[in-house]
């Protein structure tokens, strides 16, 4: 236990289990933890000294986690969610197929997306999200200004990327010339949102990374230069890699080199960097990647749905040293925006490849906690209740006939039973899930006006 002084602002109580995803990985039968200022004041056990608190909840027959990170996702994409014409398709045919749909979202359609997004998010006990917004359609405006907006409004911690596309089909790419950008101003303008938006406190609310999309639309010079700017602005690099066998097919017909050497090569192998997906690595790349500190996405759903022909080799990047995180990935592959979804789905995954020792309820829970705050550079900062860590909490019920019989481990029943969503999240110490419902109002009106755009999009 950490005593705290005078009041707290929140005090959540009686948990069946809190799970503090410390570094000792204690676990506190009958625990508490309290929130003063934004942050974990202290934690404790059943037989330590509650504070007393402005509020509290009642946690009664109910695991208590750190709050969930979301390493990558694509908030734009749910305006195109399930569409039709490319559900059978493969990772490139897929692409093409959304490009023309995606040309035309501006401002108004970044804003609702990540506000129904997020929201969507945090029913699944998400508090951090990244996104990767690397879209910029011609005419359409400040995109990722528009997200952080909606952010700020939903409550969630944010870890927005300045996506970019500029290789066109024209020119040996995939994306459509009117969805990509010049290298020049895309690279001015990744100095103006982080000049703008980035706040490199501890516990802030908003953190901006640099995101060239992906070897097969985006130039060596961008990349390179990409990198260099990261660097000078110390903030944090994401990109696509290894996704799909055409990934390498592409890299090895352009560049000469398989993804890994690719990225080597223009400056990204190194702790800054974290990547979605990593699914095709050889043994050497792996080791490559964990002696560079360079972290993972791991994707288990949109993985599945676009068939990428393998799974994640999570155990061995993380046993090299490879910082491991769950991602959602963009709405339109994967269609369900649930961090729960995709810890399940991870366990499953990696017993599926390695047997029933390959993964346990307890290394999906960190995955999806402190391997996340270390893709994102926030290590002891998130994913983690801890003294003077953020106040991001997660309450999940485990009542009801979904859970009936499992009274003898809350964190394996956290992911063997279910399906389970949030009864409560906590961001920064305010409620934005309460009672498996958001707070915040005019959800209806958002979804009103969400639904107008992606019927235009969509032209249904």
């Amino acid at each position: 236990m950490h005593a705290s002084n005078g009041p707290v602002d929140l005090l959540i109580a009686n948990a069946r289990l809190v799970a503090t995803c410390d570094d000792e990985r204690r676990e506190l039968p009958g625990g508490w933890v309290a929130i003063a200022g934004g942050a974990i004041a202290a934690v404790g056990t059943s037989t330590d000294a509650r504070p007393a608190a402005t509020r509290t909840i009642d946690a009664t027959d109910c695991l208590v986690t750190p709050g969930l990170v979301n390493t990558h996702h694509h908030l734009f994409q749910n305006l195109t969610r399930a569409w039709a014409p490319v559900v059978n398709e493969n990772l490139f045919s897929w692409l093409t197929g959304l490009y023309p749909r995606w040309t035309t979202v501006d401002e108004e359609a970044s804003y609702l997306a990540a506000w129904v997004g997020l929201t969507e998010l945090a029913l699944g006990g998400c508090t951090t999200s990244s996104d990767h917004l690397y879209i910029g359609p011609r005419g359409g405006g400040d995109l990722w200004s528009a997200e952080i907006t909606a952010a700020a409004e939903v409550g969630l911690r944010f870890a927005p990327t300045r996506g970019s596309m500029t290789v066109s089909e024209k020119d040996g790419g995939l994306p459509p010339d009117n969805l990509v950008e010049d290298t020049d101003d895309v690279l001015a303008d990744c100095e103006r949102l982080v000049a703008r938006h980035h706040d490199p406190a501890p516990l802030s609310m908003v953190r901006v990374g640099l995101a060239p999309c992906a070897p097969f639309n985006v130039s060596e010079r961008l990349m390179r230069e990409t990198a260099e700017l990261a660097e000078r602005l110390d903030v944090r690099l994401h990109t696509h890699l290894a996704e799909d066998p055409q990934d390498e097919e592409y890299c090895l017909a352009r560049f000469g080199r398989r993804p890994v050497d690719q990225f080597a090569e223009v400056g990204w192998l190194g702790p800054r960097a974290w990547v979605a997906h990593g699914i095709h690595f050889s043994d050497t790349e792996v080791e490559r990647l964990g002696l560079a500190g360079v972290g993972v996405a791991h994707c288990p759903s949109s993985n599945m749905i676009l068939g990428g022909g393998g799974i994640c080799r999570v155990r061995d990047l993380r046993a090299a040293g490879a910082p491991v995180g769950l991602g959602c990935d963009g709405s339109a592959s994967n269609d369900i925006a649930s961090l729960w979804l995709e810890a399940r789905t991870a366990l499953l995954l990696a017993r599926q490849r390695s047997g029933p020792t390959g993964m346990t309820a307890r290394q999906v829970l960190e995955i999806a906690t402190r391997g996340g705050a270390a893709c994102l550079g926030r290590t002891g900062e998130i994913g983690q209740l801890t003294p003077g860590a953020a106040g991001d909490v997660v309450i999940w019920d485990q009542t009801g006939p979904a859970f009936a019989g499992a009274v003898s481990d809350p964190v394996e029943a956290w992911l063997r039973c279910g399906p389970s969503a949030a009864r409560e999240t906590v961001v920064a110490g305010r409620v934005l899930v309460e009672d498996a419902r958001p707070t915040q109002p005019g959800l209806e009106a958002i979804l009103a006006r969400h639904a107008a755009v992606s019927r235009r999009l969509q032209q249904v």
